[in-house]
């Protein structure tokens, strides 16, 4: 796990003092994600800058970037590709090319090699990367196809300029930092920035499973997909196959992801996901004896601790619980966007912050339990899915929209995790949307007409936010309507929230985090079992729960899905609410025409009157008007940035 940093210009004689310093300012400031090594190498017209987290091969062998024996090839590579040794072998790398690591940088080095650009479609695992190729005179950028590794790109100054985090491009020559008003409009609606837009203007994030060729001052000149997700059932396949083969696939995922020449920890919430990953990482390794990180909050709805501390004690693992409080989130604020470099508002991130701070000084890597929603259909919205079709099937629309939405919209507010008042309302509301736009309407934070509401300035001409879910539904022709909300939530919501949260808060930390459910061949296992076995009825996760039957406590796999988030709305009427007002009416950004007073007093008072729970959308807000104080109108980010830490013997 690393970062790194680069610059394709039109020649090598654009080549200057200026680009030099600005290639060494964008790598120190991603040092928290290479704490170990570091370099950086111009090859012609092209700069690669490196920093290194080391992993696997501790030694000054896997420095980067990393070239071929005839240094005609270069390489700068983030994450991990889990099958590198079988792709060693199974494609005669040794017969072929001399090794002087252990490394995967290498061997994908080779393999691009032998292979060309098609190499991409052999991995399995995480990454981010850039090959720069003499002999073809071309940079190569591709990312994963679960958006688990960032990189970001722009053109500016007379380069096509790339690198792991937004804060290292900012570092490029005279770049002014503007914010752009489309990106916000579309973060107010989900409390993160979909597709490939950025809060800055000019820069643009490489979607998942996506490779780009760049040709020095000709900019993108190919882009191309790598993977497929289509789903195909395989109607012969019954329940107890899918079982034990989805429980194979998963094993092998797990087993493959603890290979590491540094300890390894899991993240545990409690919850199916992460549950499973700790007794299926205990059998991988013969026994426990490893660290397992739980989170615990006072707010009962809100709390998984005593699951976690259950299975951490079923297991044997050493296990830590970390409390989140009011009085530790405001202290973070700044710091953890500081290192998301865009206003976030996934509730789970400043707790996931916290563990990580707490695993640090123990582990180099974690294992995370995110995607087993998106592969297993465990969210609400998936059973929500099935209920919407039987509601508008057997009650009439004069009774759903003239009895029952005035019914449920009478329920007085609630402050508990998912309450039946909060559900009721989306449902009723969602359901009278046709199938994307109600997956959409269950996720979002603000309608259309609230956001104008607090975004006045927003061009009527963007397209509608739930245009991002739409146009994966809408491409998944002949797939079923399971299939494709499980595509929507795969390449909307899982790279552009979950794995934000997952690399950004981890890499702060210079913690790997690996992620066993988005195995490739687990997936593509997946993409075959039948809707009914994956959601019979409305019971979630079905084959992940009958898998784990005997392995984990009946308690836990018979629980609820609660997920990792903080109780802000009462905090906002209570321990946070001097803090939060503060925040968000002294802020800068009101002064930009960004946002309007007048319309975040409304959501302000109405939740502080009870009329309406406006939680999400104040802390959407509130991470909005502080990253606006952070990168646009100072420059006050670049005191939070932690400088890595090195586990190295002798750091």
């Amino acid at each position: 796990m690393c970062g790194f940093a680069g610059v394709l210009l039109g020649s090598p004689g654009d080549r200057s003092q200026e680009t030099d310093g600005a290639l060494s300012a964008m790598s120190l400031v991603l040092s928290h994600r290479g704490p170990d090594d570091d370099g950086l190498q111009w090859i012609g017209p092209c700069g690669i800058a490196h920093r290194r987290l080391s992993v696997i091969d501790l030694s000054a062998a896997g420095r980067q970037p990393m070239s071929n024996e005839d240094g005609t090839v270069w390489i700068a590579y983030n994450g991990e590709v889990y099958n590198f040794n079988e792709l060693r072998r199974d494609f005669g790398l040794e017969r072929d090319f001399r090794f002087r690591s252990r490394t995967d940088t290498e061997v994908l080095l080779h393999l691009y090699e032998k292979l060309g650009s098609d190499f991409l479609r052999h991995l399995n695992g995480m990454f981010s990367l850039a090959i720069w190729d003499c002999g073809r005179d071309r940079l190569l950028l591709a990312r994963d196809p679960f958006g688990i590794k960032p990189l970001f790109h722009m053109e500016h100054a007379g380069g096509f300029w790339f690198a792991s985090e937004i804060k290292s491009l900012l570092q490029a020559p005279a770049f002014r930092r503007e914010a752009d008003p489309e990106a916000l409009f579309h973060y107010l609606a989900c409390n993160y920035i979909p597709g490939t837009l950025t809060p800055f203007r000019g820069v643009s994030e490489l979607e998942p499973g996506t490779a780009i060729e760049v040709k020095p001052g000709s900019g993108v000149t190919a882009k191309w997909g790598f993977f497929d997700f289509r789903s195909v059932p395989d109607y012969g396949l019954d329940e107890n196959t899918a079982v034990e083969e989805s429980l194979r696939l998963l094993r092998e995922s797990v087993k493959r992801q603890l290979v590491s020449d540094v300890p390894v920890g899991v993240m545990l919430s409690g919850g199916m996901d992460s549950s499973a990953l700790t007794a299926l990482m205990v059998k991988a390794r013969g026994g426990a004896g490893f660290h397992t990180f739980s989170l615990a909050f006072d707010e009962p709805s809100f709390d998984e601790s005593s699951y976690a501390r259950l299975v951490a004690e079923t297991q044997g693992t050493i296990h830590h619980e970390i409390r989140v409080n009011p009085g530790n989130v405001e202290a973070l604020l700044p710091g953890y966007l500081a290192h998301i470099d865009e206003p976030y508002a996934d509730g789970s991130a400043i707790p996931t912050w916290l563990l990580a701070d707490r695993a640090a000084p123990l582990v180099t890597v974690l294992l995370s339990g995110e995607g087993g929603d998106e592969l297993f259909a465990g969210y609400d919205t998936h059973a929500a899915m099935k209920a919407r079709m039987l509601y508008r099937r057997y009650v009439p629309g004069f009774i759903r929209r003239c009895l029952i939405a005035p019914a449920v919209n009478a329920l007085p507010v609630s402050n508990s995790k998912l309450s039946f008042e909060f559900k009721a309302k989306r449902f009723a509301a969602g359901s009278e949307l046709g199938v994307p736009e109600s997956h959409f309407a269950w996720r979002a934070v603000l309608t259309g007409d609230e956001r104008l509401g607090v975004h006045p300035g927003a061009s009527l001409n963007y397209p509608p936010s739930d245009s991002f879910f739409t146009a994966v539904y809408d491409a998944c022709h002949g797939e079923t309507e399971l299939a494709r909300i499980l595509r929507i939530d795969t390449s909307c919501h899982l790279p552009n929230d979950l794995m934000i949260k997952n690399d950004r808060m981890t890499m702060a930390h210079s913690i790997e985090a690996r992620v066993p459910f988005t195995d490739t061949e687990l997936y593509r296992f997946m993409a075959t079992v039948p809707d009914a076995l994956k959601l019979p009825g409305l019971r979630k996760k079905n084959l992940l729960r009958k898998a784990m039957e005997g392995i984990l406590p009946a308690r836990v796999i018979a629980k609820k899905k609660v997920g990792l988030e903080m109780p802000y709305s009462k905090w906002f009427r209570n321990e946070m609410k001097e803090f939060a007002h503060d925040c968000l009416f002294s802020s800068p950004i009101l002064d930009s025409g960004i946002l309007a007073r007048a319309g975040l007093s409304e959501l302000w008072n109405s939740h502080q009157e009870g009329r309406r729970d406006n939680g999400r959308a104040l802390w959407g807000l509130l991470n909005l008007t502080m990253w606006y104080s952070l990168y646009i109108s100072s420059d006050d980010y670049k005191g939070f940035i932690r400088p890595g830490r090195s586990r190295l013997q002798g750091e």
